[in-house]
């Protein structure tokens, strides 16, 4: 089955929440493929079938002034839409994540990238420095090939970085060292494009055995998907994103040629890819005929793409500050007259924040939020920032449910191959970075509510203005907020009692960290 044995759960913690983890994080080692006595690869027939302009050919005239919007709600479609993508791309494939882990969804993808480079499509890769869990023996590898680039955002802590190198970092440029790339976009031939929270890793597309995230992604055709290659373009070029090859000595670089073979066979291997996960990237045009019939596919004049630009601010405040994406939120919000949902894994709220909330409380909408209980957090650091005010948000008159880790919707939202393959579902934790206003305005993205989001990282969401699409999003997410799927938080009661005493002190031991940290 698509699947690694390495679990991520444990890493998933507040980025940069303690000088400790600072130089410690990211040592990872190469990547160690097992020696395969079976030619898998002879096995499978590549589909050789239409490239993507002439799926496309139909709505060409649609693609100018607007834009194609699909929400991908299944991490099994979203998994396989970006391998088919990947299939028939034409020119390039460009692929910008805050998490690209080399675990077993993280290989395949990246044997899929490999495997387009091999047919001459061009691919360039931007990941953060700090999540980046492959060894930079390995990113070498795969940049050597002459179609492949891979560049690191902001490089200060990990990728070529020694201890010493990051003990100088850590005390001379602490501000910068927090300005992370949370952005997460996937772009096939500057025509299609996919953003919404996923990071490249078995978690976030269900697939891991132990632990999961409910996330959501859109997909967009035409329109805004210029916008998000031109942001690419823009994060590409800046002085930021380092060529990896420039982070590593040359007395560090192997002068042999890349050989992909192995990867190949491990992600041809069909303990590692189930067969019929494969078919079902093949069927994916059989898939595109049924939501084009179904018109689930909206064509829509007024998406927004927003994003953040690199290093998001001027620093002039301490690990404050704002931007685009920020700004943008707030005015969203101050439009709101009847209703605000809002879906947000981690939710650390500061007096500013509280304030907007109220105001709309004040004047008659009723706001309700979803975030992850402690029972569902995979990050301690986060949870903390959240217990210490949480009922200071809910003296503002907003509603909040937390997410249960054994929520009925899992069951909705597993892969078919999870299903079959196991007894016991896996924990799932919230990931979705969702918020929908007034039943008309639908904004999915990178976009958590907490300062990391407001002040430091870069973030990018898109902003779609359809009553189709924003019901049928309210709708999934207030679903998740029934009794099966949420505990409703009150000022008398949360369900923090329901993890173990051990958990529950390790929480309280992490409010030493400062929230603007989390």
């Amino acid at each position: 089955m698509i699947y690694h044995s390495i679990s991520n759960l444990h890493k998933r913690v507040a980025l940069l929440a303690a000088s400790l983890f600072l130089l410690s994080a990211c040592s990872s080692k190469p990547i160690q493929f097992p020696e395969s006595q079976t030619n898998y690869c002879a096995d499978i027939t590549r589909n050789n079938g239409p490239m993507l302009g002439e799926y496309l050919k139909p709505v060409e005239n649609k693609m100018v002034a607007q834009t194609g919007v699909y929400v991908l709600e299944q991490g099994i479609e979203a998994m396989l839409s970006r391998a088919w993508l990947t299939e028939r791309a034409e020119k390039t494939i460009d692929v910008q994540y805050f998490i690209f882990s080399t675990d077993n969804i993280g290989l395949i993808a990246a044997d899929y990238l490999v495997r387009a480079a091999e047919r001459g499509i061009k691919v360039r890769v931007l990941v953060d420095d700090i999540m980046v869990e492959a060894n930079g023996e390995d990113l070498l590898t795969l940049a050597k090939h002459e179609n492949i680039s891979i560049k690191i955002y902001n490089p200060m802590l990990n990728i070529g970085k020694n201890f010493f190198d990051k003990a100088i970092n850590l005390t001379t440029n602490f501000h910068q060292l927090n300005q992370r790339m949370h952005n997460k976009t996937f772009t096939v031939d500057g025509q299609v494009s996919i953003t919404g929270g996923r990071n490249v890793a078995d978690e976030y597309f269900g697939y891991d055995h132990e632990y999961n995230f409910r996330d959501r992604d859109v997909l967009l055709v035409g329109g805004v998907a210029n916008d998000i290659q031109m942001s690419f373009d823009h994060f590409w070029k800046d002085e930021l994103s380092v060529d990896v090859q420039a982070l590593i000595k040359e007395s560090e670089q192997s002068s042999v040629p890349p050989n992909f073979t192995a990867l190949h066979e491990y992600a041809c291997d069909p303990s590692n890819f189930v067969p019929s996960v494969r078919e079902k990237i093949k069927n994916i045009p059989l898939a595109i005929e049924e939501i084009q019939q179904k018109q689930e596919l909206q064509w829509l004049t007024d998406v927004e793409y927003i994003t953040d630009i690199p290093g998001k601010n001027d620093q002039t405040e301490f690990l404050g500050g704002s931007g685009i994406a920020t700004e943008r939120l707030v005015e969203l919000l101050q439009t709101a007259t009847k209703s605000v949902v809002i879906q947000t894994p981690y939710l650390i709220t500061t007096k500013h924040t509280r304030q907007h909330f109220k105001q709309l409380v004040d004047k008659g909408v009723e706001v309700k939020i979803l975030t992850n209980s402690l029972a569902s957090n995979d990050n301690l650091e986060a949870f903390s920032g959240y217990q210490r005010n949480r009922k200071k948000l809910l003296k503002t008159g907003v509603e909040i449910y937390e997410f249960k880790p054994d929520a009925e919707i899992r069951r909705k939202i597993m892969s078919e191959v999870m299903q079959e393959q196991l007894e016991q579902p896996p924990i799932f934790g919230l990931h979705a970075k969702t918020m929908v206003i007034d039943d008309d305005i639908a904004v999915i993205g990178t976009f958590n509510l907490d300062p990391r989001s407001t002040h430091l990282n870069t973030e990018n969401f898109v902003i779609i203005p359809s009553k189709k699409m924003a019901g049928e999003v309210k709708k999934g997410m207030l679903e998740e907020m029934q009794p099966e799927n949420a505990w409703r938080i009150s000022l008398d009661w949360n369900p923090d009692g329901q993890v173990s005493k051990f958990k529950q002190l390790g929480v309280k031991l992490r409010r030493l960290v400062p929230k603007n940290l989390l």
